[in-house]
């Protein structure tokens, strides 16, 4: 599928062994010198010789919320059709290795109805935030994480869960090679019992970025590791951050150029919003949290309030300003059809495994009508 010459330049950067890092590291920094080539560009030539109008094969995978059972399954009326998986967002982990259950079963039979994969995800999350404590209990409790791979097999046997999903996030960087070693172990077992085994990464541009969110993110482990993995591509414009575009496109590219450079790019899914925000101006660091907004709801505020939608043509994202009843100033980021098209240009540039959509349930029908138009959509 790779011409021989991609072959061994990932080779050379996955290779085996801590003693021969430096080594691989060098001939890698030689031959791209040779060669003016990345992994990363080599991939994007490779996939710009493909015919401007053969479409390719992906795997979607939509993120649920089933807070209740009536609004899951509200959620995925009208979208499921367009998804490979369908992403149970989560069964909490606590720190003894036992699960919290979530109010999945109508929301389920929709998903097998419309022929999509349900996939269990499993997170550190407790109390409104992810927890290092539990990541790192679950890491070094033999007992607990025996426990919690028991209780994810029978779990996803019942309920009929056809793949795994596991987000830890927040992880003490000093626990990265606790949470591989939880990986070797756990990993193996899923996929034993005949389940898919995925994970999720935050956004990195090298394996030194480090920190909360970053540093326990092992891109080049996690990728021989998982059957694929789930990027966190977004909330570069979050909540609690300066008004901007939720993801932008050099950002994304950049992690997309460090991605496929240790793992390849058939087993990379790129993360994508269907929401952007509406922050009040001016902002102040700490100050009022923006309000989540959904692409359909920007459209019609930019209407009613009588104001034109912008573009910006770097972040390739559109945005707007207006002036609320008490004249404060607002400014709202969000997504609509050109910036989806750019973001599904990169799935086809990197010949990535496919996208994954945070979050189902924000209105977007412009992006399962474009999804549709630009992707053969793979289905069990």
């Amino acid at each position: 599928m790779k011409k021989l010459v991609l072959f061994l330049v990932l080779l050379l950067i996955s290779g085996c062994g801590y003693g021969n890092e430096q080594q691989m590291q060098s001939q890698d920094a030689q031959y791209n010198i040779q060669n003016s080539q990345s992994p990363a560009k080599l991939i994007r030539k490779e996939n710009s010789e493909q015919a401007p109008d053969e479409k390719r094969s992906i795997h979607t995978i939509g993120f649920l919320e089933p807070i209740t059972a009536e609004q899951a399954v509200s959620d995925l009326n009208g979208v499921s059709d367009h998804l490979s998986y369908v992403a149970f967002f989560s069964y909490r982990v606590n720190g003894d290795g036992s699960l919290v259950p979530i109010e999945d079963s109508e929301a389920l039979a929709a998903v097998k109805k419309a022929g999509a994969i349900p996939m269990m995800v499993i997170t550190n999350f407790t109390e409104g935030n992810f927890s290092p404590d539990i990541a790192y209990q679950i890491f070094t409790d033999k007992t607990a994480s025996k426990s919690l791979i028991n209780g994810v097999i029978q779990t996803m046997k019942a309920k009929g869960y056809k793949a795994l999903n596991i987000d830890f996030e927040h992880i003490r960087e000093q626990d990265r090679e606790l949470y591989n070693g939880f990986l070797e172990t756990i990993i193996p077992q899923v996929r034993k019992a005949g389940f898919t085994v995925s994970t999720a990464l935050a956004p990195k541009t090298s394996d030194e970025q480090g920190g909360a969110w970053h540093g326990a993110h092992d891109y080049k482990r996690h990728g021989e590791l998982a059957d694929f993995v789930i990027l966190m591509t977004y909330e570069w414009g979050w909540s609690g951050g300066p008004p901007m575009a939720v993801s932008p496109i050099p950002q994304v590219r950049k992690v997309l150029d460090y991605a496929v450079s240790v793992i390849p790019q058939e087993k990379i899914v790129m993360g994508a919003p269907l929401y952007g925000y509406d922050w009040t101006l001016p902002y102040e660091k700490g100050g009022e949290y923006a309000k989540r907004i959904a692409p359909a709801e920007a459209v019609e505020l930019a209407a009613k309030e009588g104001v034109e939608i912008q573009f910006d043509d770097e972040a390739q994202a559109p945005w707007f300003r207006y002036a609320d009843d008490e004249n404060k100033t607002h400014e709202v980021w969000f997504e609509n059809e050109q910036s989806m098209q750019a973001k599904f240009q990169l799935v086809n540039e990197y010949g990535l495994k496919g996208v994954a959509y945070w979050v189902l349930g924000e209105p977007f029908p412009e992006n399962w009508t474009l999804l549709e138009k630009e992707f053969h959509i793979l289905k069990n």
